[in-house]
């Protein structure tokens, strides 16, 4: 079984002793109940991991050793999900979901037909929640590197970073069921690419204004598979895809072995 993983602000080297205290030595001693001589792993979120061997407990903190350590690569292509802003009780599900199944960077989409509208003070508390959401599903999945949550864009924005990531060779596909190609060939098009946007509509769905505007900018209109799906969770059908379609799960090692098969060991 793959250990528990805790976050860290930095991740030490071999031999070196680790601290975990406040949520996470809270988590790890008193929720969790580790011990000493119980295996942990820790990360910073931004690739450095390491597995340790527990040797001191306290009420609230935990001591362990560094028996391993490694800076994992991201994973490539790298994958942005832009995604409309689902009704509020579905908005960090799909956060969750998608960073489980692998996002690398998680956009939120100001659609036309959002029924969620975030305005003045709601912006910073909703990217606040969705970067909580990424962290505590980072974590659960084992992931060592954390989505990065971007900055609130409306249609036309987004447009402009569809263009700018077209234009330095990323593969933009905006999930629709009317689109004119299928997921897998517009992907097998576009690679190799160093980059895939994925555009998730709202419940609504996406205007032909957008689709019109998205398109100009270099998108392409794709369905993704025979069922309609939600907003919340069609951006982790598509990452599930992306994953055996393109080297991001082929070329995944395990955690602290970046040249080795994740899966079988």
């Amino acid at each position: 079984m793959t250990p528990s993983l805790f976050r860290t602000d930095t991740v030490p080297g071999v031999g070196a002793s680790i601290v975990l205290d406040g949520p996470e030595g809270r988590h790890a001693g008193s929720a969790l109940r580790i011990r000493a001589g119980e295996g942990i792993r820790v990360g910073d979120g931004r690739g450095a991991v390491a597995d340790c061997v527990v040797t001191t407990t306290s009420p609230g903190r935990v001591e362990a050793e560094v028996v391993s350590r490694v800076d994992m690569p991201r994973p490539s292509p790298e994958v942005t999900v832009v995604q409309a802003l689902p009704k509020s009780e579905r908005s960090e599900l799909a956060v969750e979901l998608a960073t489980e199944a692998g996002a690398d960077r998680i956009v939120p989409w100001l659609a036309d037909r959002c029924v969620s509208r975030w305005t003045g003070p709601k912006v910073d508390k909703g990217r606040a929640k969705w970067a909580n959401a990424a962290r505590a599903a980072a974590k659960q999945s084992r992931r060592a590197w954390e989505p990065e949550i971007g900055e609130l864009v409306d249609s036309t924005a987004l447009a402009a970073l569809v263009a700018s990531e077209v234009e330095a060779g990323a593969c933009a596909l905006i999930l629709h069921e009317d689109g004119a190609a299928g997921f897998a060939d517009a992907v097998t098009a576009g690679l190799p690419a160093p980059r895939i946007l994925v555009v998730v509509g709202p419940e609504g769905g996406v205007s032909d204004a957008e689709i019109d505007l998205l398109t100009a900018a270099g998108a392409r209109p794709v369905v993704l598979g025979p069922e309609v799906l939600r907003t919340s969770t069609a951006a982790t059908v598509a990452l599930a895809a992306l994953g055996v379609l393109t080297p991001r799960w082929s070329d995944a090692g395990s955690t602290l072995d970046p040249t080795s098969p994740r899966h079988g060991k």
